[in-house]
């Protein structure tokens, strides 16, 4: 398809697709809120549906790490009654301990998307619910790569070697 001088191409349509999935998805099951999954959705639909479930290994182990560390920290805030202060040392030392964490475990790749997902799942998460909630967005994440690789295996066709779109 051809808008003016900008082509879009299959993988711009699959991505559009994984994402009006992963929300009609979330709609029927009542489950909010579809930001992780479609994140993970956007960012696992790739080349090929190989490379896709390649890096949705990634991804989802990363958004594990960064859940995990958001939970802890969130814990760390209640048992402490000190949020401002836990938050405002335990932020940026969480950023580093898991780029310490990645770095140790050869997840190099992971870094940036173990740290988005610690950010957003930290800033997201409501006061009274912090694993189920930490968890909830590690099982989002599975949905939305889980969707991008069906996606890329069930519909044909894929990037030529002109297209432009990169994630």
């Amino acid at each position: 398809m051809t808008i003016g001088n900008y082509r879009i191409g299959m993988r711009t349509l699959k991505t559009g697709l994984a994402v009006g999935l992963c929300l009609l998805l979330f709609h029927f099951l009542d489950r909010e809120p579809p930001m992780i999954a479609a994140l993970s959705a956007v960012f696992g639909l790739r080349e090929d549906w190989q490379k896709s479930l390649k890096f949705g290994k990634t991804r989802i182990f990363g958004n594990s790490i960064g859940a995990i560390f958001a939970a802890f920290l969130v814990l760390l805030q209640q048992f402490s009654g000190q949020f401002f202060l836990v938050e405002m040392i335990g932020v940026p030392i969480g950023v580093i301990l898991i780029i310490v964490f990645c770095d140790l475990t050869n997840y190099n790749n992971g870094i940036i998307g173990a740290s988005a997902a610690f950010l957003i799942i930290y800033f997201s998460i409501p006061t009274d619910e912090t694993v189920l909630y930490a968890f909830a967005r590690i099982v989002d994440t599975f949905i939305g790569t889980f969707i991008a690789i069906s996606v890329n295996r069930l519909i044909p066709g894929g990037p030529k070697p002109s297209d432009k779109f990169q994630t």
